[in-house]
C-alpha cells in the first residue's frame, strides 16, 4: 500500500514539470507584448526596450525559462506587470469567493445529487428515474450564465430575496456572507447535481445486479440496508472520482459564474490578467489550477486504498 502511494506522489512529479514548460512556452509564443500594453500606445522604441529590459522580456527563451523555475522554487511567483503587486498577494485575495463557492456547491450536490442517483437506481424506470435523468439532461444542456440570469431574475429582481451580485467574507457575519454566495452556489449546483446524480445512478445500476446484493435480499435485509451498505459502499469508487474532479473543475473553471455575479474570485482574476497579458499572473495561475488537479487525484488514489481491496491488499 505504501509503495502505491509514493508512486502515485512521485508519479506528480514530471506531470507538474511538463504543465510548467507548457504554460511558459505558450505564453511567450503567443502574438502579444506586455511591455507595449504596460507603455501605451504612444511609447517611443526606447521606451518599450527599457520596459523589456526591466521585465526579462530580452533573455533567450531557456534563461527566462530558468530564471521562473528558479524562482518558483524559492516560493516566488514573481510580481505583477500590471498592478506591480506580489502575484501570490493577487492570489490570497482572490481565493476566499473561489473556494467558498466551490465548497458550498460540492457539498450541496453531494447531499442532493447522491441520494438522488441511489433512488433513481432503485427506482428504475419510474418516474423518479425519469425525473431525475430529465434533471440530469436538464442541468447538462443549459448554459451556466443563462441559469446564472434567471437566478438574479427570479430571486434577486422579482422575489427581492437575495442581493444581485457581490460578496461578503464569512468574518464579517455568516448571513452577509450566506446571502450573497446562495445564487452562485444554486447555479452551479443545477450543473454538479446533474453529473453525480447520473453517474452515482449508472453505478447503482451495475452493482444492484450482483449476486451479494440478491443474497443480502434473501437473507432479508431492509432495502435501506441493501442500498446504502452493500450497493452504494461497493460502487464508492466512480463516484468519489467525479466529485473529486468536480470540485477541481469548480476552483479552476469558475470565470463565467464569478463574471455574473460579480465574484472577486481567480476567475476574475484570470480574465484580467489574460486581457492585461499579465504574465507572471497567468503562469500562477494555470499551475495552482494544475497542483489543485494534482492534488486531488492523488486524494482520490489514495481514497482508491481503502475503498479497493484489492488494492490494499496487493
Amino acid at each position: 500500500m505504501g509503495g502505491y502511494i509514493l508512486g502515485r506522489i512521485l508519479a506528480a512529479i514530471p506531470v507538474m514539470g511538463f504543465v510548467a514548460l507548457f504554460v511558459f512556452l505558450l505564453l511567450r509564443l503567443t502574438p502579444g507584448d506586455p511591455a507595449a500594453i504596460i507603455a501605451g500606445d504612444a511609447a517611443t522604441q526606447e521606451e518599450l526596450e527599457r520596459i523589456r529590459i526591466s521585465l526579462g522580456l530580452n533573455e533567450p527563451l531557456h534563461v527566462q525559462f530558468l530564471t521562473w523555475i528558479g524562482n518558483l522554487l524559492q516560493g516566488d511567483f514573481g510580481k505583477s506587470i500590471l498592478s506591480g503587486k506580489p502575484v501570490t498577494e493577487l492570489i490570497a485575495a482572490r481565493l476566499e469567493p473561489t473556494i467558498s463557492l466551490a465548497l458550498t456547491t460540492i457539498t450541496l450536490s453531494i447531499i442532493i445529487a447522491v441520494p438522488l442517483g441511489v433512488v433513481a437506481a432503485w427506482k428504475q424506470g419510474t418516474l423518479i428515474d425519469r425525473f431525475v435523468m430529465a434533471l440530469s439532461v436538464l442541468g447538462f444542456s443549459v448554459p451556466i450564465f443563462v441559469i446564472g440570469y434567471v437566478m438574479i431574475s427570479v430571486f434577486a429582481l422579482d422575489l427581492k430575496w437575495l442581493p444581485v451580485q457581490g460578496f461578503k467574507p464569512i468574518g464579517e457575519g455568516f448571513w452577509p456572507f450566506a446571502e450573497r454566495i446562495a445564487l452562485p452556489t444554486l447555479t452551479l449546483t443545477l450543473l454538479y447535481i446533474a453529473l453525480i446524480a447520473r453517474i452515482t445512478r449508472t453505478s447503482m445500476l451495475e452493482i444492484l445486479g450482483e449476486d451479494y446484493v440478491r443474497t443480502a435480499h434473501a437473507k432479508g435485509l431492509k432495502e435501506r440496508q441493501v442500498l446504502m451498505r452493500h450497493a452504494l459502499r461497493n460502487c464508492a469508487v466512480p463516484i468519489v472520482t467525479v466529485i473529486g474532479i468536480g470540485f477541481a473543475l469548480i476552483i479552476s473553471g469558475v470565470v463565467v459564474t464569478e463574471s455574473v455575479f460579480n465574484l472577486p474570485g481567480i476567475g476574475r482574476l484570470t480574465v484580467d490578467a489574460v486581457l492585461a497579458r499579465d504574465y507572471p499572473v497567468i503562469q500562477a495561475v494555470i499551475l495552482l489550477a494544475s497542483l489543485i488537479y494534482v492534488v486531488i487525484n492523488l486524494v482520490i488514489d489514495i481514497l482508491y486504498v481503502f475503498l479497493d481491496p484489492r488494492i490494499r491488499y496487493a
